[in-house]
């Protein structure tokens, strides 16, 4: 008997019908539409981080409630989806909910690929998303009552409106369909933030608020034709800044228990899925690199991440997991995070990054242009985006604020931690002047050398995990600088000699040794110094310098504990 083939997993795919069509794996979330029913919000704006599987449920809502009726079929390419929803839970879940099904005039629209550098780039890009959707929608011109209407429309659909025609065109669109469908519209607007987002990047930030608020107001506010909106992003915006007057809107963010399973795989829908492709023996190391996300009260992996290390486990059991979730995001806060970091929030980032714990207040009603005013604000963004995740539901003070326990969820996001503080600490040994340093290591001073290091170590991030490997990476980052010098990891290269040797280029200069230990408690710091200036001469590291035909050699014991550290040079 032929074994049944595997569904493929959806990598890179993020629309419903296209996954269900094409038979790829899909982990059922249809429910998502009888809660977004039985809530019965008028607007509805769901905030989740990136890759959680937005887009795949907007278009599911799509594709569920858009009248596509034969009479249809030609002129918005429209065909019968109700098939698509056959033996998912939905369809389970009784008539009082598969009656919505095709029912309502739809507009959809992504702004996910908003990320151009300037104000008119982003603006026509948007712009060109409103076209295509008034052109879909094109049929309903012959049933358009109001003239006025009618030349608006026309208008609209051939690129010849302003952009105060196109910020109120959302609401016109929803009138002219109600007038042909006689079903008022549902309006779905995926990563709304995204042009947010990047114009405060960019520095265009108040030109698009200007364009995004009448947009927004337009559609949701006190529209007639309006049935129900989603709207989804990856941070809810201040109303004063975008959603003005708006009373009827509905915010789930990752704090609400709404919702909270339908975004993200839950630990039965990953161990399902394990099972269907026989990798149970991976339950731990999945969990370990991707799970950890806390929506409301449910814990889910991510995604996007989950799917990728399974494709590739498919092809190869042994290949070890990577940061795929790290890899689709530029991880720009973080770096923005470091760049205005004072002591204590270096502090709490060492905290973080070795595996504890920081306690924050929530506030979810902020704005971009607010975020790097304080590092507080910050770190909610940086919560709210998937890169810290609550370890308790939080508690309310005597001012109604909230205080939540945060941590970084797993392995994956650790090391977007680690590679940016990296980066930031690799130019930040750039930037700094080193030459009192560097005369000092050739000249033998060692007093000098340990007051620049200690110094430059109260200023850059000295996260723990790395223990000893931590300082060895600092000295040869600060070492490498020294012109005319090769400098040379015997511990890398695992030769059980001196930690660092340096040798001057020309064969026959100075060369200088470093031996380098660590210790967690300060008492002990002068100690290690000591151990490692032994060390130096037990092992007689300088032999094979002298074999090489360098006469001067100098010697030095490095201990660090904390961003403190001890050096005395050895002297035969």
């Amino acid at each position: 008997m032929q074994e049944e083939r595997l569904k493929p997993l959806p990598v890179g795919h993020s629309f419903f019908d296209r996954v269900i069509r094409d038979n790829y794996y899909y982990v059922d979330k249809s429910l998502f539409i009888r809660d977004l029913l039985d809530k019965g919000a008028m607007v509805t704006l769901c905030t989740r981080p990136r890759r959680f599987g937005k887009t795949l449920n907007q278009t599911m809502l799509k594709c569920f409630f858009e009248d596509t009726s034969p009479l249809l079929h030609n002129v918005i390419g429209g065909k019968n989806t109700r098939a698509l929803f056959n033996g998912l839970k939905i369809e389970s879940s009784g008539e009082d909910y598969m009656r919505h099904q095709g029912k309502y005039p739809v507009i959809y629209l992504s702004f996910k690929d908003a990320k151009i550098n300037n104000f008119e780039g982003s603006y026509n890009y948007i712009k060109d998303e409103i076209i295509q959707e008034f052109n879909r929608h094109y049929y309903v011109i012959e049933k358009i009552s109001r003239e006025d209407n009618k030349v608006n429309f026309e208008k609209l659909c051939s690129n010849n409106g302003t952009t105060g025609d196109y910020s109120r065109s959302l609401r016109l669109l929803c009138e002219c369909l109600e007038d042909y469908h006689g079903e008022k519209a549902v309006v779905l607007i995926d990563e709304y933030d995204v042009p947010l987002e990047n114009s405060w990047s960019c520095g265009f930030y108040d030109e698009m608020i200007n364009f995004i608020r009448p947009l927004m107001a337009g559609a949701f506010k006190d529209n007639p034709s309006l049935q129900l909106a989603v709207i989804t992003g990856c941070l809810r915006i201040s109303k004063e800044s975008i959603f003005t007057g708006l009373n009827n809107l509905s915010v789930v963010s990752i704090l609400s228990d709404f919702y909270d399973e339908h975004f993200g795989f839950t630990q039965s829908e990953m161990d399902y899925m394990l099972k269907y492709y026989s990798l149970e023996c991976k339950t731990q190391i999945i969990k370990d690199w991707y799970d950890g996300y806390l929506f409301g009260r449910k814990e889910v992996y991510n995604p996007w991440s989950s799917i990728q290390v399974i494709s590739n486990w498919q092809n190869n059991i042994d290949r070890y997991p990577e940061p795929h979730w790290a890899n689709t995001s530029s991880n720009d806060i973080v770096r923005r995070l470091i760049d205005i970091a004072d002591n204590d929030t270096r502090d709490e980032l060492e905290i973080l990054i070795s595996g504890g714990t920081i306690t924050k207040l929530i506030h979810e009603d902020i704005t971009y242009n607010e975020i790097e005013k304080s590092p507080d604000n910050l770190w909610n963004f940086l919560f709210f985006t998937g890169y810290l995740k609550k370890i308790n539901q939080g508690i309310k003070n005597e001012d109604g604020e909230i205080s939540c326990n945060l941590t970084i969820p797993n392995i994956e996001l650790r090391y977007i931690f680690k590679t940016k503080v990296k980066d930031w600490f690799s130019e930040k040994i750039k930037q700094k002047d080193f030459s009192r340093l560097y005369d000092a290591v050739l000249n033998g001073s060692a007093d000098i050398i340990k007051d620049e290091l200690n110094d430059f170590l109260v200023d850059v991030i000295s996260y723990m995990d790395g223990r000893e490997s931590f300082y060895h990476g600092v000295m040869i980052g600060v070492l490498s600088g020294m012109r005319h010098f090769s400098v040379k990891s015997n511990r890398e290269a695992g030769t059980g000699r001196c930690d660092i040797v340096m040798r001057h280029a020309s064969g026959r200069g100075k060369a200088v040794l470093f031996e380098i230990k660590y210790t967690e408690k300060m008492s002990e710091i002068e100690k290690k110094c000591e151990e490692a200036l032994n060390q130096i001469k037990e092992r007689q590291y300088a032999k094979e310098l002298e074999a090489e035909c360098y006469k001067d050699i100098i010697q030095y014991a490095v201990s660090f504990c904390k961003k403190s550290c001890e050096v005395l040079k050895y002297t035969c």
